[in-house]
């Protein structure tokens, strides 16, 4: 498994619009691509945490490259004052890292 973990801190005028198309982006995601497991949107004020779960690092990488994330980062681009991605190789109970 693939755990990627993202914080943004999004402008405090942009944090309405921008919640409603990261949540659409988590549910299009995880209805329609198999590689993507979890995709929990946390918020404290303007910083919105996210925690993603993938198959693999390929599913991952297959993520940024669809329609719906390419035009969720689009639009969001510039309402964030900041975003940090941090990635880990996941592993539960004997299983392997990726």
């Amino acid at each position: 498994m693939y755990a990627v973990c993202v914080t943004f801190r999004v402008r405090a005028d942009a944090v309405d619009a921008f919640l409603p198309r990261m949540l659409a982006n988590a549910e299009t995601s995880l209805a329609t691509e198999a590689g993507c497991h979890q995709f929990d949107v946390c918020r404290e004020g303007n910083e919105v945490f996210l925690y993603e779960l993938y198959a693999d690092r390929a599913a991952f990488d297959a993520h940024l490259d669809t329609a719906h994330f390419r035009d969720f980062d689009a639009a969001t681009a510039d309402m964030i004052e900041e975003k940090t991605v941090k990635t880990y190789g996941w592993r539960k109970g004997g299983e392997a890292a990726s």
